[in-house]
């Protein structure tokens, strides 16, 4: 029986996918694909980069439309602002079924421009189309990219020995918001109403702009990321295998939220390894820690530190419920088999 794959491959196994295939040598390439590496780096003339990542982005039953713009926008965007480079620019793919109407494409567009505005973008091109191949409306692509000057932009890749790991908002952002919604009905049940409704909340927590940007411009971050497929756990996996830097985190330091927690017990999943998107893991000098912490609670987004990264191999020691154990490179997302079961 041949394997079934859902969601990303394991570092290891993404980058033995993609070596050697990377098209033509780029000499101005300064980041390019690999596992934990959100966004690509450019050199530009006179030493300025550009950043550049790209998405697909998925519906979610029960999600309105806007709310499928608004992600569009964020989760795009959040690849470029842990480079610590300002998104500046999208372009993205509209594909829906032959049957959807185009007042639901104009829902779409909409909430694309305007939460593209509100953080200052451009939109200046990409496809729209109906298909019979597409069974819902989804997003094939969205690139977004910026620009800076020399200096002005990090690697998630860019973690020393000694730095300080801190993380934002908690675990399971993503996965607690989809599937609250996803199961609401189910859910309701199993859960106190107010919990339930705060976990569908957080479908506005899905973004790592605010985090990011505002922690770069604190000083001190040499590296940022999303904890998107695979949670924290993944995140944490993809920073040592990017940095080439063991990991150490503890997960004790930071208190999982009561709708989180209810909901991962209801739907019996663990939250560390569940889709975090929103949730930013930053490697900070030591003596960057207070002045970054502090920034993130003046902006009211809750932070943590919760480890170090140490002199390699890569490798990620976690510990939980007071007890330290090496961390296996991360495997399938146990959102997946939920999200595809709620569909059904």
């Amino acid at each position: 029986m041949s394997e079934r794959i859902v969601g990303k491959l394991s570092p290891t196994r993404m980058q033995a996918l993609i070596a050697g295939h990377v098209g033509a040598s780029c000499p101005g390439l300064k980041v390019g694909p690999g596992p934990g590496l959100d966004a690509a780096i450019l050199e530009m003339s006179g030493g300025r980069v550009m950043a550049v990542a790209e998405d697909p982005i998925f519906p979610a039953p029960g999600l309105p439309l806007e709310i499928m713009g608004w992600f569009t926008v964020h989760i795009g965007a959040s690849d470029v602002a842990v480079t610590g480079v300002r998104p500046q620019f999208i372009s993205y793919t509209l594909l829906l079924p032959t049957a959807s109407p185009v007042a639901e494409a104009e829902t779409i567009v909409a909430a694309i421009s305007e939460t593209a505005r509100d953080l200052g973008i451009s939109i200046v091109g990409g496809h729209t189309g109906w298909y019979d191949a597409v069974a819902v409306p989804l997003v094939g692509g969205v690139t977004v990219w910026g620009f800076a000057g020399p200096g002005e932009w990090i690697s998630p890749g860019g973690a020393r020995p000694g730095d300080a790991l801190l993380m934002t908002k908690g675990p399971a952002i993503e996965a607690t918001a989809l599937l609250g919604i996803l199961y609401r009905a189910r859910l309701q049940g199993q859960m106190p109403p107010a919990l339930l409704e705060r976990a569908c909340a957080r479908n506005r927590q899905i973004t790592v702009v605010p985090d990011a940007m505002s922690a770069f411009a604190a000083g001190g971050v040499h590296a940022m990321h999303d904890a998107t497929e695979g949670g924290v756990l993944g995140g944490l996996w993809e920073m040592a295998a990017a940095s080439g830097l063991a990991v150490q985190a503890d997960l004790d330091q930071v208190p999982v939220p009561d709708d989180v927690a209810a909901l991962a017990g209801a739907l019996d999943f663990d939250p560390w390894q569940a889709i975090s998107e929103g949730t930013l893991l930053a490697a900070v000098s030591p003596e960057s820690v207070p002045v970054v912490l502090a920034t993130w609670q003046a902006e009211g987004i809750p932070g943590w530190e919760i480890g170090r990264f140490l002199p390699g191999p890569a490798r990620v020691t976690v510990t939980r419920h007071g007890r330290a154990a090496d961390q296996p490179e991360p495997k399938e997302d146990p959102f997946w088999r939920l999200f595809f079961a709620g569909l059904g």
